[in-house]
């Protein structure tokens, strides 16, 4: 996958674990879309370990749901560490 389907992929992927998350969140469109960013490479490393392959295909459902998982964590640990440094 090129560079760019790859930004785009984490793009999506960050506003669609945004959308998965429950509560307020508390980054601003483009912290999540980096962020989404960050949880693809995460997601595609994940399916590394455990599947010996990462994000290989830009229409494949497991490269989807690799970027959205990883989206996923890497939001839920963003917003416990700005939860925690606002309490």
């Amino acid at each position: 996958m090129g560079f760019l389907a790859f930004v785009i992929l984490g793009l999506i992927a960050g506003l669609i674990a945004r959308a998965i998350l429950p509560g307020k969140q508390t980054g601003s469109l483009l912290v999540t879309l980096l962020l989404g960013v960050l949880g693809a490479f995460l997601g595609g490393w994940i399916g590394s370990q455990l599947f010996g392959g990462g994000l290989e295909e830009f229409f494949d459902i497991k490269t989807w749901l690799l970027a959205i998982l990883g989206s996923v964590i890497v939001l839920g640990v963003y917003g416990a560490i700005r939860h925690r440094s606002h309490a």
